[in-house]
């Protein structure tokens, strides 16, 4: 069986890394942090009309290119490599992809369109305060041909700055997967407050949005009433895949600048990386950057073409792949050493995104517990 890259794939792959090598450099993520946005807005269009990075995988007939997993996880790869600060994993893989999976080609035109082109953002809303990160409390309350929305929504990435917003909601009373519908809405729609939150990764942005008696029309319903469970679970682990790919992409990165600060920096009057205590420690991260190199491809694969293990594949990736780009981001402060610390070197913001990471759509322990459920445990 080949693993390998198609020829398109890897032009993909060297176009991103040229393009990031030129316009993701450590002064730019640092300037994208500060300002408001948390990212450059003309770097966003730049990345549509010259790349169309943000038509990827939206259908052809919504004006996209229609592209899959495979080629999702390999640009989110090197993405991770540059961390790149951008609304593309917000816009292309929650939200857009949310109304890949529960929109009509009609919503598909009116909300991916715009995206493709590089005219709009996006964001999924759906985690909630106090509750399990998958849960959904807030409500849809049927009025007429509309919908009254209440609830608050946490950690909505890039929330802040989105044109329109996915989110999901329940019939009041209802429970479990019972009951639970998606929506699309204008981003500036009457009753719906965004305020940014404080974090400590300052190159992904989050903000909690307050729905409070926001009316949603029908026809912005995405999908049937109350069976919109399924989509947002496919739409989670699909993005869960792409984050877990970025991730690898970031491990590499600090893995590659370990080796190269421990080839550099001297001690006792030879490179730090001469001594065995080094070797080993870039030798196990290069083990875990492998390793998990393949839980996320093996994950996009079965996105592509085995949904009957999307689920398994999605939370085996997303566990070891957190943790094997935390480990590496810790080791390569500590190869690093006094200055791994300093705001200076680009070490504690790799290290801020692996740990920021770790949590978001589920820790590793919740996806551990869902294979053990998988697997009949």
């Amino acid at each position: 069986m080949n693993f390998a890259f198609s020829e398109e794939q890897e032009e993909l792959r060297a176009s991103a890394r040229a393009f990031l090598a030129d316009h993701s450099g450590s002064e730019a993520v640092r300037a994208a942090m500060e300002s408001e946005a948390g990212h450059d807005p003309g770097l966003w269009k730049r990345m549509a009309d010259e790349l169309g990075w943000p038509a990827l995988t939206v259908p052809e007939a919504a004006g996209g290119i229609g592209l899959g997993p495979v080629e999702l996880c390999a640009l989110m790869e090197v993405m991770g490599e540059f961390l790149l600060c951008s609304p593309f994993f917000a816009s292309v893989c929650l939200a857009g992809q949310a109304v890949v999976e529960a929109g009509s080609p009609e919503q598909q035109q009116r909300w991916l369109g715009p995206l493709a082109e590089g005219g709009a953002r996006g964001a999924l809303a759906t985690s909630e305060p106090d509750l399990a990160w998958d849960a959904v409390a807030a409500t849809a309350t049927r009025q007429g041909d509309a919908y009254r929305i209440d609830g608050v929504k946490r950690y909505v990435i890039d929330g802040h700055c989105a044109d329109w917003v996915a989110v999901s909601a329940r019939a009041p009373g209802s429970s479990g997967e019972a009951g639970i519908s998606l929506f699309a809405l204008p981003a500036d729609s009457a009753g719906l407050t965004r305020t940014p939150l404080p974090g400590m990764d300052q190159t992904r942005r989050q903000a909690e949005l307050r729905f409070m008696g926001v009316v949603v029309p029908a026809s912005d319903r995405l999908g049937e009433e109350g069976a919109g469970a399924g989509a947002l679970r496919r739409t989670l682990d699909r993005a869960a895949i792409a984050l877990a790919a970025e991730q690898v992409g970031g491990a590499q990165r600090c893995l590659d600048d370990s080796v190269a600060y421990a080839k550099e920096r001297e001690q006792f009057g030879r490179p730090i990386g001469s001594f065995q205590a080094i070797k080993h420690k870039c030798a196990d991260m290069m083990v875990k950057v492998e390793t998990a190199r393949s839980a996320a491809y093996y994950a996009a694969c079965a996105a592509a073409e085995m949904p009957d293990v999307l689920a398994r594949a999605a939370s085996l990736a997303k566990a070891y792949c957190s943790e094997a780009f935390y480990h590496c981001a810790g080791e390569s402060i500590q190869i690093h050493g006094g200055v791994g610390f300093t705001w200076e070197y680009d070490a504690h913001l790799y290290f801020k995104r692996a740990r920021a990471g770790e949590a978001l759509l589920g820790t590793p322990d919740w996806h551990r517990e869902r294979v053990a459920r998988e697997i009949g445990l």
